[in-house]
């Protein structure tokens, strides 16, 4: 029987959102608005993940929080649907994360959170998943309260860390411990016009490769010989859904390298993948 590589592993968050789409994000006044559409689908930036890994045929282990309310199933089902094997911690208080993304009509995003977990106690799945980690090509640990355990073990363990922390301000303190523990450092220069010096540090403190995307203006790499890698972004007739752009990014870039591709491969992998996404209302397109 030919061998099956271990399954990427994911810790991170999943949700329940509701998408509204209008002709443009509103001005902030007092006023009524129509919306073009709307819809409520599986969101958060571990399901996007590990959704586009599923599509590229990469296995995944995915451990996340949900809660005992009536869209949980509905999270579950998508993702177990998919492939995905999943590591369900129940949080305490009973609420699956929910956000309201408000979609503006060339792409723009006002994500709000209606609800997110706290802490979560380690549970019942706390073996699987550092036995998951363990066995993993790579380990993804991304931004949230009940993932940092996880991203602890993983460092304890001396596991190759995986870390998006997305539109980074270079300031804010809850992301300090992903960004130190991340062997690959993902980010967006959305918030951050000196990325390049940022990366640069990251790579002085420890960073094997750090990525950053610049959405429609393609994406930088820099490796730790000080290799610097710049790629285009995949043009695209129209957008009709920017939601999980960047985690398709990530995910195509993570199946390309562990494929042995070169930074250059990986990262036009990643480019394209992100193309597909925002030309489909779905957070992983199956083509």
């Amino acid at each position: 029987m030919e061998h099956q590589p271990a399954p990427v592993f994911v810790a991170g968050p999943v949700s329940w959102n509701e998408l509204v789409y209008l002709d443009a994000l509103p001005e902030p006044r007092s006023q009524t608005l129509f919306a073009q559409r709307h819809l409520a689908t599986v969101g958060g930036t571990s399901a996007g993940k590990a959704l586009n890994l599923r599509a590229l045929g990469r296995a995944v282990t995915l451990r996340t929080v949900l809660g005992s309310d009536d869209v949980a199933p509905r999270v579950e089902d998508v993702l177990r649907g998919a492939g995905v094997m999943l590591l369900v911690e129940p949080d305490p208080d009973g609420r699956t994360e929910r956000h309201l993304n408000l979609m503006g009509g060339a792409g723009e995003r006002l994500s709000i959170y209606l609800q997110a977990p706290g802490d979560v106690p380690r549970g019942e799945t706390w073996a699987a998943a550092v036995a998951a980690l363990s066995a993993a090509p790579a380990v993804v640990i991304d931004l949230a309260v009940p993932a940092l355990p996880l991203l602890r073990e993983a460092r304890r363990l001396g596991k190759d860390v995986w870390c998006d922390v997305h539109d980074y301000d270079g300031e804010a303190t809850f992301h300090r411990e992903f960004l130190d523990a991340a062997t690959f450092l993902f980010l967006s220069s959305d918030r951050l016009p000196g990325y390049r010096a940022f990366m640069e540090q990251r790579v002085a403190a420890g960073a094997r490769l750090v990525v950053c995307t610049h959405g429609a203006r393609g994406a930088s790499a820099l490796t730790a010989d000080g290799e610097w890698f710049d790629v285009p972004a995949v043009a695209v007739e129209r957008v009709v859904d920017t939601n999980g752009a960047g985690d398709a990014f990530f995910a195509g870039f993570l199946d390309a390298y562990l494929s042995e591709a070169t930074i250059v491969e990986a990262l036009r992998a990643g480019a394209a993948r992100g193309a597909l996404c925002v030309q489909s209302p779905d957070l992983a397109p199956s083509v």
